[in-house]
């Protein structure tokens, strides 16, 4: 599937076929999005849309081939219907025609199994009513009633949108902040950003973006400037910001050119503590000294982009690993939200970008396999700082404590 937006909360369709999900898709987002037929399997990969629930906000659709799909083909289908699972924060199990067995049960052990909070939708109402005999079957097997609803007539609209609202999780609908808990009102932050070949023509990359807002938001001041004139302006303007965030890529530079005495962190390391895991980060990234002779190591990569000649994650970070640890690794990288053709326990160590352009609960659920695994993770940004010498002070800013690197060990 295509990568996900930000934060904002992912609605993932399921079902078997025709039962009308392309159908209820297109009745929550106002227009024909989806292709609706009375052909089974018309749906085939998953199909993503934008729209704004009234009194909610933005969320997106995610409208999946059906769960009971045939064949060679279909099993790759129903293959990605459960692999978008793993993406949604809310999902929507389409039902109808009496029938609730296997697959459905399983649609839900996935759901389970991730944490992702459903709600069953008993479609095509104006053709048939659930039973008695369903209703116990299903309320008996999952705790919940189904949602009686029709495409065609909008039975049931109003209160399965306001169900939505109410069991979408309070953690996929607020967007965490980035450094309000660390910086205070009129606080002046330094932004350090530089302008090189992978940054955007004319434009900031998105985690400083978010940052700049998310000072502002905070009532705070946010100062942007090249790391060429980091020097310049502290020495003219005789300000000491009360933080200092710089890419991670300059971290060296930047921690020369910053005072012991103001704290100093990324944009990775900001977005990677409020989308990431960061506990799991602190743990992960110390094992980057323990990296022996013929290891294996996973950077994934959330968005796709053009790869330059000094790519972060193909060129740069691999560089700087090996020439820490002075072995010889061995490095993969896996680009948007694919998998791995690799066993994750193959891996001696995952590195994972910040991840600006997926939600929480993505990045999260894209790690999990490692944690479980007890393969260590860390962050691009914590990963650069550990190698350069200067983890303790890059983390800093959110442990409230600063140590030698080797107490890590």
């Amino acid at each position: 599937m295509a990568k996900g937006r930000d934060n904002t909360p992912h609605i993932g369709i399921y079902g078997r076929r025709n039962l009308g999900k392309s159908s209820l898709i297109n009745v929550l987002a106002g227009q024909e999005i989806a292709i609706v037929s009375d052909q089974p399997g018309t749906t085939t990969d998953p199909v993503k849309k934008s729209l704004e629930i009234i009194g909610f906000g933005p969320v997106i659709l995610i409208d999946t081939a059906g769960i009971d799909d045939s064949g060679d083909l279909g099993n790759k289908r129903i293959g990605k219907t459960i692999d978008s699972v793993k993406l949604i924060d809310l999902a929507l199990l389409i039902v109808g025609e009496n029938r609730w067995g296997k697959f459905e049960r399983d649609l839900v052990s996935k759901f389970n199994a991730v944490d992702v909070p459903y709600i069953i939708v008993c479609n095509k109402s104006d053709i048939e009513l659930p039973s008695q005999q369903f209703l116990k079957r299903t309320i008996k097997e999952t705790g919940q009633t189904p949602h009686i609803f029709s495409s065609l007539t909008k039975e049931g609209y109003e209160d399965l949108i306001t169900l939505i609202i109410n069991t979408i999780p309070d953690k996929s609908r607020r967007l965490p902040t980035l450094i309000g808990d660390i910086i205070n009102y009129g606080d002046i932050v330094l932004l350090i950003t530089p302008i090189d070949v992978e940054a955007p023509e004319g434009r900031l990359i998105l985690p400083q973006v978010q940052t700049i807002r998310d000072i502002l938001d905070n009532d705070a001041i946010a100062v942007v400037l090249k790391e060429r004139e980091v020097d310049t302006f502290l020495t003219r303007s005789a300000i000491k910001p009360a933080l200092a965030i710089t890419d991670s890529q300059i971290f060296v530079k930047a921690d020369a050119s910053i005072p012991e005495d103001i704290p100093l962190t990324s944009f990775s390391i900001v977005l990677a503590r409020m989308k990431g895991n960061f506990a799991a980060y602190m743990d992960g990234t110390p094992s980057i000294s323990k990296l022996k002779d013929g290891d294996r190591v996973l950077l994934l990569e959330s968005c796709t982009h053009h790869i330059s000649c000094d790519d972060i994650g193909r060129i740069k970070i691999p560089r700087w690993i090996t020439a820490f640890t002075g072995k010889k690794l061995e490095f993969d990288v896996v680009a948007g939200l694919d998998k791995s053709t690799r066993d994750i326990t193959d891996y001696s160590l995952v590195i994972q970008c910040g991840g600006c352009m997926i939600t929480r609960k993505q990045l999260h659920n894209r790690l999990q396999s490692a944690i479980e695994a007890h393969v260590p993770v860390t962050n691009y940004g914590m990963a650069i700082a550990y190698v350069q010498g200067i983890y303790n002070r890059a983390i800093a800013p959110f442990t409230g404590e600063v140590k030698d690197q080797t107490d890590y060990l």
